[in-house]
C-alpha cells in the first residue's frame, strides 16, 4: 500500500492546529502482525483524526507519528483498533519558541524575556 501522507485534503488541517506526536511501540512479536492489518485495513482513523506523516525507528518497533486533530478524544477510539498489537504515547506539541520568534508571535516568558 503506498504511503498517504493525509487521510483528508492537507488544506483541512489548518482547521484542525493541534498537533500530536504517537510514539507507537510494538509489543514483542507483533510486528508483522502490525504491517498485515494495516495492509488490509489501512488506519482505521476515525473522522476528525489526521495522519500527517510517521518515522519508523531502524530495528521496525517503534513508530512516531505526526498526527493532527482538535478533538484528542479521538485518540482513543482509533488505539483501541491496535492495542492489542501495540502500546502507545500520545504527546501534544506546542510551536517551538523559535518559529514563533520568526514569526513575531512568541511570548515573552517563551523567548526568556519575562
Amino acid at each position: 500500500m503506498p504511503k498517504t501522507r493525509y487521510n483528508t485534503n492537507p488544506s483541512d488541517l489548518r482547521a484542525h492546529p493541534m498537533q500530536y506526536m504517537v510514539i507507537e511501540s510494538f509489543k514483542p512479536g507483533k510486528t508483522d502482525k502490525v504491517y498485515a492489518r494495516f495492509n488490509e485495513k489501512g488506519r482505521m482513523l476515525p473522522d476528525g483524526l489526521y495522519y500527517i506523516d510517521s518515522w519508523l525507528t531502524s530495528d521496525r518497533n517503534t513508530c512516531y507519528q505526526l498526527m493532527s486533530t482538535d478533538n484528542p478524544s479521538l485518540f482513543d477510539a482509533w488505539i483501541a483498533k491496535w492495542e492489542d498489537l501495540a502500546d502507545f504515547e500520545i504527546v501534544e506539541l506546542i510551536e517551538s519558541p523559535t518559529k514563533a520568534a520568526q514569526q513575531g508571535s512568541a511570548p515573552d516568558a517563551l523567548m526568556g524575556n519575562a
